[in-house]
Parts: C-alpha cells; sequence; structure tokens
C-alpha cells in the first residue's frame, strides 16, 4: 500500500438473494401462507339431534359461512325424523 492512497466510499446498490435460488423462501412462504389459513378456520362441535351424535363445523373467521360440515344437513336432516335409523339411509327392499 502506499501511504498516501485515499480511501472514498462508494455507491452500491441494494443486493437482494433470488427467491427461487435456494427453494429457502419459498418454502418459507409456503409455511407462513400455510399457517396464515390454519389460523382463519375455526372447528366448532355441536351436539346432534340424537343422543351421542355430533356435528363438527369448519367456519371461516373472517366471513363467519361454515366452510365444511359433517355430517352433511342433508344426513342431520334424516336424523332428525323418527324413520332415521342406523342402516335405514337406503331402502333396498323395492
Amino acid at each position: 500500500m502506499t501511504a498516501n492512497a485515499k480511501i472514498a466510499p462508494i455507491a452500491v446498490s441494494a443486493v437482494t438473494s433470488g427467491a427461487g435460488s435456494s427453494g429457502f423462501d419459498t418454502r418459507r412462504d409456503a409455511t407462513a401462507q400455510e399457517a396464515e389459513n390454519a389460523a382463519r378456520y375455526r372447528l366448532v362441535i355441536e351436539e346432534g339431534p340424537q343422543k351421542g351424535s355430533f356435528i363438527y363445523k369448519t367456519l371461516d373467521r373472517l366471513t363467519g359461512e361454515i366452510v365444511r360440515q359433517l355430517p352433511r344437513e342433508d344426513l342431520v336432516r334424516m336424523m332428525e325424523t323418527q324413520r332415521y335409523a342406523a342402516g335405514a339411509v337406503i331402502d333396498t327392499s323395492v
């Protein structure tokens, strides 16, 4: 090195790594999105129309809509009738 060398700052533009270069950022983004989606939904368990039966509903916290229900509404309506019994969903006596 020489004794009279001058050190001056130089302009550097921001350097970003490519999102697909290692795949790490993509996995982190996917995991974050999955966690956000999981936090959006809520499981509600209600007692069904018959003793010992339950209705499982997945609700969207933002809209309040039922995303999925098990058993389905049609089956719950059938369970409320007097004629319903296990195995009586299909009439094979025709």
